[in-house]
């Protein structure tokens, strides 16, 4: 979501998505009234693992009320809804993609969290905030689409004060084999930009981080995807399907083919500013 391209922004909705999503939440019994974060799970987590990811992730960082976080590549702001009503934390969530972002801040505001998290288009690559102004910068399936690494890297960097946390959840190259598209991030290889782990790493020293921990979640996510694969389908009220349409079964199916294969794998990782 996170690369100036036309063709990554067209991938992930379009100017309707906001009345999709009304009518999704219609359809699922939640049209009116407040909603709490947790009755948009199935939604609004937009990786492998769902929920389950995001929980791990945030564990590993040990947040509380005074930690304020940037999420890169926010999507309709799940993690951020999240992480602001579990921790108390102030999130400010970019998405490259308007429509995201507007559906983002409507469902902030009906789950009474808008003072907590805010979410605003902006560039990855070029982020509209000071520098030194975020304990945590956290990502989630967002890389992916991102050419320039180093630049991507380089403004985090930029915007985390002296030991601030980099976390990171990402999909990256596996042994070498080119991917089965299409997959979640992507209709082809020209949107799709996987680094292995190794090169991932060497790009985040290059720009001033040191690793704190790294986990491979690639097992858990192929169990994952074997426990949920009779359960996708493109009827279910609330479901990433809303957004990415009825391919998305394609999709889904494609990365756990890939997973399964050795074609990608699935690392969790914090990374600190030197």
């Amino acid at each position: 979501m996170m690369v100036n391209s036309q063709e990554v922004v067209e991938h992930y909705g379009t100017s309707s998505l906001l009345e999709q999503v009304d009518e999704a939440l219609q359809h699922a019994g939640l049209g009116q009234g407040t909603l709490n974060w947790s009755d948009l799970v199935p939604l609004d987590q937009f990786h492998v693992r769902g929920l389950g990811a995001t929980k791990e992730l945030a564990e590993v960082l040990s947040l509380d009320s005074r930690t304020k976080i940037l999420d890169v590549g926010c999507g309709l702001g799940g993690p951020a809804r999240f992480l602001a009503a579990t921790f108390g934390c102030h999130v400010t969530g970019v998405d490259l993609s308007q429509p995201f972002v507007e559906v983002a801040s409507k469902l902030n505001e009906r789950c009474g969290l808008r003072d907590l998290v805010t979410c605003q288009a902006a560039d990855a690559l070029n982020l509209p905030f000071p520098a030194e102004h975020f304990n945590v910068a956290w990502t989630q399936h967002v890389a992916m689409n991102v050419a320039n690494r180093t630049k991507f890297y380089e403004e985090i960097h930029r915007v985390l004060t002296p030991h601030g946390r980099l976390a990171f959840y990402d999909v990256l190259a596996g042994d070498g084999r080119p991917l089965i598209f299409p997959v979640p991030w992507a209709q082809q290889p020209s949107t799709s930009f996987l680094l292995t782990l190794d090169a991932t790493r060497e790009v985040l020293r290059n720009a001033g981080f040191h690793e704190v921990y790294c986990a491979d979640k690639t097992e858990q996510a192929m169990t994952w995807f074997a426990e949920v694969q009779s359960r996708l389908t493109a009827s279910t009220p609330l479901s990433i399907a809303v957004v990415m349409g009825s391919q998305f079964l394609e999709m889904a199916k494609n990365l756990g083919r890939n997973l399964q294969e050795g074609r990608v794998r699935l690392v969790q990782a914090i990374f600190q500013r030197d």
